[in-house]
């Protein structure tokens, strides 16, 4: 690989992950996620980094084209804060890092503390536009490990004019879900179980890695956080998990029976998350020729999504291979690092 110009590194910092991508000459040519805890300090992005600068050690003179989240985790005492930190660290240990700000444009590190507001939690918006350049019509479906975005496109344009996530929390386009890290308490107040509705317990006894763990649809690649106890990731361990949200051992029924209960777990996931994407459809009057474009670790959750409703799109299409072009090596890992791969994306493409 060639130093300098022709290469690109796309970087989404989030409170719980990284990712990057390398772009050379316009081409995707590597996906990477890493674990990153942020809220338990810089450290672990700077952990990221190195582990970053020592899978392409040859990206020395690259240009940095940078989203994140990472600003909400309560290391930081204001957004303002953790976007000005986040900034710093990449450029001093990265070089040149130009900081994706929306309808802003592009800011170069130095200046991100000044325009923050437009930076944070802006990588949605990313996706959401690199997406829009691929289909006439559809809705960004991008369910991640911690949330999910519902962003209508048409035309080429993101059709939201919200941009805060306060305000996309208002109208559906942001919603609280994701297939890893969520507290299974927050699916629902009550579960089925043994022929019973039955109030869960609200503690953070288990996620929903839990769930898809034992329905097998979590890639093992993908369950990069800790069990709520801190424990093991085997079927026993994760049963255990599920059983203690209504009070009992896994030993009190057998593994079919937990996994009866996973999935209605998922049923009430999905039920949630159809919920509030025929809000999104509806509330940008989407068509029947409206495209769904998936995204992220979750994104085995949206074609049953879509059967919700009649209103929803009828047809799916993956991010990863679609939109980002990605090989089929790396079209799994795009699809899973949308914001890092399109804001590289975009910024390549302005830049040349």
């Amino acid at each position: 690989m060639p130093e300098g110009g022709g290469v690109t590194v796309g970087w989404d910092i989030g409170g719980a992950h990284a990712k990057a991508c390398l772009v050379q000459h316009g081409q995707l040519v590597d996906v990477a996620q890493w674990a990153c805890p942020l809220w338990q300090g810089l450290d672990r992005l700077e952990q990221v980094l190195d582990q970053a600068l020592a899978r392409w050690p040859r990206m020395a003179g690259a240009h940095h084209a940078l989203t994140m989240t990472g600003e909400m985790v309560d290391l930081f005492e204001h957004r303002e804060q953790g976007v000005q930190r986040i900034a710093t660290l990449a450029a001093q240990r990265l070089g040149a890092v130009h900081c994706y700000a929306g309808d802003h444009g592009w800011v170069e590190a130095p200046q991100a503390g000044a325009q923050w507001a437009h930076i944070a939690s802006a990588n949605w918006l990313a996706t959401a536009r690199h997406a829009a350049q691929a289909v006439d019509e559809g809705v960004l479906v991008d369910i991640g490990s911690t949330t999910t975005d519902l962003i209508a496109l048409r035309g080429g344009r993101v059709l939201t004019t919200a941009r805060s996530d306060v305000d996309r929390l208002a109208t559906g386009e942001l919603v609280y879900h994701g297939v890893v890290r969520t507290p299974l308490c927050a699916l629902g107040p009550r579960i089925a179980f043994g022929g019973r509705m039955l109030n869960v317990m609200n503690e953070l006894f288990a996620t929903t890695a839990d769930v898809y763990r034992l329905t097998g649809e979590l890639d093992p690649a993908h369950d990069q956080q800790p069990g709520a106890d801190g424990g093991a990731k085997d079927m026993e361990a994760t049963r255990r998990r599920l059983a203690r949200m209504i009070g009992l051992d896994a030993r009190d029924a057998t593994p079919a029976e937990w996994l009866q209960m996973a999935h209605a777990w998922r049923a009430a996931q999905v039920a949630e998350l159809g919920g509030q994407l025929r809000r999104v459809v509806e509330l940008h009057g989407l068509g029947e020729s409206a495209v769904a474009v998936s995204a992220g670790c979750g994104s085995f959750l949206a074609p049953d999504l879509l059967q919700q409703s009649q209103r929803m799109p009828s047809r799916c299409i993956h991010y990863g291979s679609h939109v980002a072009r990605a090989t089929p090596e790396l079209a799994p890992w795009a699809q899973v690092c949308a914001p890092c791969v399109a804001v590289a994306a975009l910024y390549d493409k302005e830049r040349r």
